[in-house]
């Protein structure tokens, strides 16, 4: 089982991307409370949104109105929109998500996919 981030990419300032997160593996069940962190050089790692297996959503102050985090367990994949992109958004966004999987008794582990780099700049 592995989550994998894709969508990242350069982009320049007021500009729009789109993140994915989707459990890949054998039997995949469904993607729960999930969440999406970012880490610019010399910081600390913050979380940006996070998303429950309900679709109850919050998000880090500077983000709100302009980032949206959704979900589809058909897809098993979390999303985070992501508008009015600035400078200061720019670093490597990672997904962390429970998973429910597995053969026999269903298991919940705790994931991380690896990092997406996005760059805001003019």
């Amino acid at each position: 089982v592995q989550l994998q981030a894709c969508g990242g990419g350069s982009v320049q300032p007021g500009g729009s991307l789109r993140l994915s997160c989707t459990a890949s593996g054998d039997r995949i069940f469904d993607i729960g409370n999930g969440g999406w962190y970012r880490q610019a050089p010399g910081k600390q790692r913050e979380l940006v949104a996070s998303i429950t297996t309900r679709s109850i959503a919050s998000y880090e102050d500077s983000v709100k109105n302009r980032f949206t985090i959704s979900r589809d367990s058909a897809k098993k994949t979390i999303f985070l929109e992501m508008n009015n992109l600035k400078p200061e958004d720019t670093a490597v966004y990672l997904c962390n998500a429970n998973v429910f999987y597995g053969w026999g008794p269903m298991k919940e582990s705790n994931f991380w996919g690896k990092g997406t780099l996005v760059t805001v700049s003019s």
